[in-house]
């Protein structure tokens, strides 16, 4: 179990993580944060995205990644790439990497084991592939291809999407539950 929860006051935050932040973990980003709208959670639950590296770091979004979200009416024009940052470990609760060189990355940099928990293959939560090893999870590069590659990224991100919102809106009732145990221990002492 995750144990950086939000409080009352703060959202569930999930970053998704590729290379150049351009292409799958903005496409990842967009597709969540509009499933968490959906589902009620857009405040509850808060999604951003990053590059394991600087390659692209200010640029905008792919333009047939920008393209295959406006097809599904994301929008995203102000999306501008950057690289990820240490202390995004301890200031998130759960990193979703898009391939296997960016899951190990992600697990080697982690300061401690218990951040490390943190860190999940974004496929992990599709149901056809929970079950396999993270090595069988990942997202090929879309930017080295043509159209039909992005389409791909679209489906295998859309299939852990629903997982991902599972997860997270139970996290949060588990979180939710837990403070009122809290707040109900701490009347009791007070009365």
């Amino acid at each position: 179990m995750l144990s950086s929860m939000p409080s009352t006051s703060s959202p569930y935050r999930i970053i998704a993580v590729c290379t150049g932040n351009i292409c799958r973990s903005p496409m990842a980003e967009l597709m969540l944060a509009e499933a968490f709208a959906a589902a009620g959670l857009a405040d509850a639950a808060v999604v951003d995205s990053a590059g394991t590296t600087a390659y692209e770091a200010g640029r905008p979004i792919d333009p047939r990644a920008a393209r295959k979200l406006r097809a599904h009416n994301l929008i995203s024009d102000r999306h501008i790439a950057r690289e990820w940052r240490p202390e995004w470990y301890t200031e998130r609760d759960l990193i979703l990497a898009l391939d296997v060189d960016h899951y190990g990355w992600l697990r080697a940099s982690a300061p401690d084991r218990e951040t490390g928990e943190k860190i999940r293959m974004l496929r992990s939560f599709d149901p056809a592939l929970e079950s396999k090893d993270p090595l069988d999870q990942g997202i090929e590069d879309p930017w080295y291809g043509d159209h039909s590659d992005f389409e791909s990224v679209w489906d295998q991100v859309q299939a852990a999407v629903p997982g991902i919102v599972q997860f997270v809106r139970a996290a949060i009732a588990e979180e939710q539950a837990l403070l009122e145990v809290q707040n109900s221990q701490q009347v009791r002492s007070i009365s």
